[in-house]
């Protein structure tokens, strides 16, 4: 991934080719969704004098591999060499204009136009070289960047060649057709990721690695709860360190100097007082707290009479499904780097927005945006949580005041206090079964969590889908902000309801494969279930005291994901031991199938934390989990046999396939350990603590019990 300033760039390009279309958007543009997105294709995509292509897009690296499969999807409409690509991510002096990176919406968004760009590039090389050889297009073929006689295939000129040492500005008029997948020789291969070799030998550079003249590390003071308002501050002491920077703006105070250690030494001795409010709110007492705070809710989906579907239940079913705050905890804290030159800055970020930053760090310096450039290296990791840019917006306030570059890396502590947690929520269901053990009523009231994966794509003649409230939040309902968080509000739908799926499955005596199939109307998603069960074994699972399985299911935005998992629980300990996971996906066309099943390897692994261990312990605005050693995140030793199955489907266009994995993983755990100790659990996540309470409170009553609303 290259970074360049605007005349580098220029001199890399020299001649090139630049297309452009007409001006109506195109299919690929309206689903992309704004009017800021290029209507001229040359935004995207530049050929240079030596033959190399140089991708331009707003879309950013984060451990996706999107660096390596958009360059394929590129590559194979160009037709040229994979190797020649070169990428240029989120710069907003370079790149197109993009909404973030996130909600595995880069290939399915993102993919049709850049082969659009590809495709009409292709197209004008074509004319002209048919123009320059005196041949028509039909006796014309393409070879890696080299266009050439069908018949006397020495008669050829390359695309350097047709653009070397000049501008070509063609109109083009019309849209061209893309490459049928039948026609793929790079799509749909598996590729290895074009960023392994820079980062698996520290080559790859990250915010908190760049580095300008004159920078200073700056460490801000922090207050001790959200919330809290700052009373008294003395940084007499502070200021007694050689070269030290003190910087009070409002509610911004901090340590700034040319070295971190020296910064957060000065920051150590300023004393401050803050006043903080008084609050009961904690992971004890926050759902009771959501309910009361509860919007009226609104009907997101619904089909047939609920009454009247009660009235043909023999046996029914209430009951209500939780999910703690969960922290993004991604291994690169937010850092940001910014230089002001005159009326003009550049700002280097970890960031899923940069075109949010190139606003924001505007509006804080009151600078015009056109003036302001978003640089974006690679990002260790973001999961949503990085789509907000407040290190941004700090280091860009500090270095206006100071007239220093400035880079903010928060600390370990400031990341957790700062994210965007994955919402509390809280999930109602209510449904009944016939004699016949078919579902014939559903009410589904989901609170805060959002709308997305609410909706039951299982075959219920009376159903209803209500969502109060959605995942973004600050003060006021949640005592601290909220927001995405990968596969934002389907985790929370997907433990409820394939949780509530089994439930009903186990009172009526049936498999849950089978009962889900029974239950299902899509044909694409009965394809992927039968395809893990078959992967898994299903049938033949060995049925061990202690040992379980589950299997669970999602439509996320249109890619279908089936997974199953075997666990061991110790009844004593209440410890959750996975011994083997799979998922099955289908993601339409798949670009990179090595890529691909890193995604959903990742996705699987991380899913673990959000089922077993991960939640936020707070009380009121303060948070108690500021580092690793109490916030639990999946080890090594807790690691199973991972499997990723690839449903093949090139009849639909490619889909997302960053996020559908992790989304089942909540359910398919707790059904799993409900097959295995026959104790089911009502709230995520599934800690040993509270598996010991689920076995308890079955010994002591009829019903099965598990997560009590406190």
């Amino acid at each position: 991934m290259n970074f360049l300033d605007r005349r580098d760039f220029l001199k890399v390009l020299g001649g090139g080719l630049i297309v452009f279309i007409s001006p109506g958007l195109s299919e690929a543009q309206s689903r992309f969704g704004n009017q800021d997105t290029p209507r001229d294709f040359n935004a995207f995509l530049r050929i240079g004098e030596d033959g190399r292509v140089t991708c331009l897009t707003g879309k950013i690296e984060m451990g996706q591999g999107i660096i390596t499969s958009l360059a394929q999807m590129l590559a194979e409409e160009l037709e040229v060499p994979f190797e020649s690509v070169e990428m240029v991510m989120g710069d907003t002096d370079l790149c197109p204009w993009d909404m973030g990176t996130f909600g595995s919406r880069t290939t399915k968004y993102f993919g049709p136009l850049l082969r659009e760009a590809a495709a009409q590039a292709r197209t004008v090389l074509f004319e002209l070289a048919a123009a320059r050889l005196g041949l028509s297009r039909d006796r014309l073929a393409i070879s890696n960047g080299v266009i050439l006689d069908r018949s006397h295939p020495e008669k050829k000129v390359s695309y350097a060649d047709l653009v070397k040492g000049k501008r070509i500005e063609k109109k083009m008029e019309t849209q061209v057709a893309l490459k049928p997948s039948s026609e793929f020789t790079l799509s749909g291969k598996p590729m290895a990721r074009a960023d392994g070799r820079v980062k698996v030998t520290g080559q790859a550079k990250y915010a908190g690695d760049i580095r300008v003249p004159g920078m200073l590390y700056a460490r801000i003071l922090r207050p001790p709860a959200h919330g809290a308002t700052l009373k008294r501050v003395d940084t007499s002491a502070a200021e007694k360190i050689e070269g030290l920077k003190i910087v009070r703006e409002g509610d911004l105070v901090a340590a700034l100097h040319p070295l971190p250690d020296m910064a957060e030494k000065g920051r150590s001795l300023i004393k401050a007082e803050f006043e903080t409010p008084r609050t009961n709110l904690s992971e004890d007492t926050i759902f009771s707290h959501l309910l009361q705070e509860a919007p009226q809710g609104t009907v997101i989906s619904q089909e047939g009479s609920l009454e009247a579907g009660e009235k043909n239940a023999s046996r029914k079913f209430e009951e209500t499904y939780y999910q703690n705050y969960v922290a993004h905890a991604p291994m690169e804290t937010h850092t940001a780097l910014v230089r002001v030159a005159g009326k003009k800055a550049t700002v280097w970020a970890s960031t899923q927005t940069p075109f949010s930053v190139k606003e924001e760090a505007a509006q804080v310096m009151s600078f015009s945006p056109r003036d302001v450039r978003a640089i974006t290296p690679f990002v260790g990791g973001g999961f949503g949580g990085k789509s907000w840019n407040r290190q941004a917006a700090e280091a860009a306030r500090l270095a206006l005041k100071t007239g220093r570059p400035v880079q903010v890396a928060w600390t370990r502590e400031e990341e957790f206090f700062y994210d965007s947690f994955q919402p509390a929520a809280v999930v109602k269901i209510r449904s009944g079964l016939n004699p016949q053990g078919r579902i014939v009523f559903w009410d589904y009231h989901v609170y805060f969590a959002g709308e997305r994966c609410a909706a039951t794509f299982y075959d219920i003649p009376s159903r209803r889908t209500s969502t109060h409230g959605g995942w973004w939040g600050s003060s006021g309902t949640h005592p601290f902000a909220t927001g995405t968080w990968r596969g934002p509000a389907a985790n929370t739908n997907t433990f409820a309801r394939e949780c509530h799926m089994d439930a009903m499955a186990a009172a009526s005596g049936a498999d849950p494969l089978v009962f889900r199939l029974n239950h299902l109307p899509n044909l694409r998603m009965k394809r992927v279930l039968e395809k893990a069960a078959s992967a898994f074994q299903w049938s033949g699972f060995p049925k061990r005291d202690g040992h379980g399985r589950g299997v669970a299911c999602v439509d996320y935005l249109g890619t279908y994901a089936a997974a199953m998992a075997e666990v061991k629980v110790d009844p004593k300990s209440g410890g959750v031991q996975v011994k083997r996971v799979l998922c099955a996906q289908d993601m339409g066309q798949v670009i990179n199938p090595e890529g691909a099943r890193m995604q959903m390897e990742g996705c699987m692994m991380m899913g673990l934390g959000y089922a077993l261990s991960e939640m936020i312990h707070f009380r009121g605005g303060e948070i108690l989990d500021t580092n690793f050693d109490t916030y639990k995140i999946p080890r090594f030793s807790w690691m199973p046999k991972i499997e990723a199955v690839l449903v093949e489907n090139q009849e639909l266009p490619p889909q997302g396939g960053g996020e559908p994995a992790v989304t089942c993983m909540g359910a398919v755990i707790a059904n799993a350990v409900f097959d295995a100790i026959k104790v089911r659990l009502f709230g995520l996540p599934m800690t040993p603590d509270r598996i010991q309470e689920a076995i308890s409170r079955s010994r002591n009553s009829s019903q099965e019990q598990a997560f009590p609303l406190k």
